[in-house]
């Protein structure tokens, strides 16, 4: 025991104490403080208490998830197919109104058969001829029965039905193909769809009925908009990863996470000379028509999915001597585990093997640790 400390003051006013070895200090009352000052007085100098270090981490249960293998692109969307229909004959623009009365207009949805459009006009009946024809095939095939029951009978010999049935044929071709002129110029849609374009001229203007029009000038283009094929570019490893038939996703800006389910629906038999790129169509589901041609959209191909694996967070894997590691909690300390992981994505990644589901891995703090070091949990 060193001596005691020298102390100054007046009853339990104490304002000053002098230990030995710590010079001079200020208190501010001596009552419980004097058992301090004496306590400390009597430690042996050079005695030190151990201090126990835990590094402080966050840990996570591991669980289950559903993972996918993706591989992200861009495409422009485009019809499936598009009608074009086109003057064949000069004449006068007829555009025909719609069951609710109105001009059919650009977006209306027409059915397959439906007339769009037809060539009105002098010269065009003139060619057509439909009427005449009509009538001289009534008066031929009229003629040829009567003939033939008369060739019965023997009044007439066998050339003259033949010239009558020599008439008879060149009638009906005439009135076949005077049908077919008349059809050339009724503009007839032979599939299902929306009208994208409509009666307009070289610089866009909408064309009023009894304009004139001019052989091949274009009046109307029809397309199917449910689904759509977005155009995508595969690139590098990507292309051996994509096969017809394979699911996929788009999703466009406008209509926030709204996805729209899709399929590959070919694959280019050539690579792009310039790009290098396999060319993918994928056919996108436009339920409601809110997609439309021309939009760029990202566009989502799922390569392999796993349901219900075990996943743990990216950041509780980490590399220890070039094997890939988490550090499992168990009690207070951490065990090292070398694991092999799987799928991912830009939260998660499938554990194969190494850890189950259930057990807590750390997944902040983990930069310096080592196995069965001691740490201490900071997230409740």
């Amino acid at each position: 025991m060193v001596a005691g400390p020298h102390v100054w003051g007046r009853g339990n006013d104490c304002k000053m104490k002098k230990i030995f070895g710590d010079g001079w200090r200020r208190v501010g009352g001596c009552g419980g403080l004097l058992a301090a000052v004496w306590l400390a007085a009597c430690t042996p100098e050079g005695a030190q208490q151990e201090v126990e270090f835990r590094v402080p981490v966050a840990v996570e249960e591991v669980g289950t998830a559903t993972l996918e293998n993706r591989i992200v692109t861009t495409g422009t969307l485009r019809p499936p197919e598009v009608v074009t229909l086109s003057v064949l004959d000069s004449g006068v623009l007829e555009i025909n109104r719609g069951p609710d009365g109105h001009r059919l207009a650009e977006g209306d949805t027409v059915k397959a058969g439906s007339e769009i459009a037809r060539i009105i006009g002098e010269d065009v009946r003139i060619t057509a001829r439909v009427a005449a024809a009509q009538r001289a095939f009534d008066a031929a095939s009229a003629e040829l029965l009567a003939n033939r029951e008369i060739f019965k009978r023997g009044l007439i010999n066998r050339t003259t039905l033949d010239a009558t049935e020599m008439k008879y044929e060149n009638a009906k071709i005439d009135i076949e193909h005077s049908r077919r002129t008349e059809d050339r110029n009724r503009m007839v849609t032979p599939i299902d769809g929306v009208v994208l374009k409509l009666a307009r001229d070289s610089s866009s203007q909408l064309l009023a009925n009894g304009q004139l029009v001019s052989i091949g000038q274009v009046v109307a283009q029809i397309a199917p908009l449910d689904p759509l094929i977005a155009d995508v570019d595969l690139i590098g490893d990507d292309i051996a990863l994509v096969r017809v038939g394979l699911e996929a996703r788009a999703r466009y800006h406008a209509w926030g996470d709204t996805l729209f389910p899709g399929k590959v629906l070919r694959l280019a038999p050539t690579v792009d000379q310039r790009t290098r790129a396999l060319r993918a169509e994928v056919q996108i589901e436009n339920t409601g028509q809110r997609l439309r041609p021309g939009m760029f959209v990202e566009v989502t191909l799922v390569g392999e999915r796993r349901e219900n694996v075990p996943v743990v967070p990216r950041g509780a894997v980490t590399e220890r001597g070039g094997r890939r590691v988490v550090f499992v909690l168990a009690s207070q300390r951490v065990v090292m585990r070398e694991v092999q992981i799987g799928l991912g994505d830009d939260t998660f990644l499938e554990i194969r093997r190494g850890v189950e589901a259930g057990e807590r891995v750390v997944v902040r703090g983990l930069e310096t640790l080592t196995d069965q070091m001691l740490v201490r949990v900071t997230n409740r």
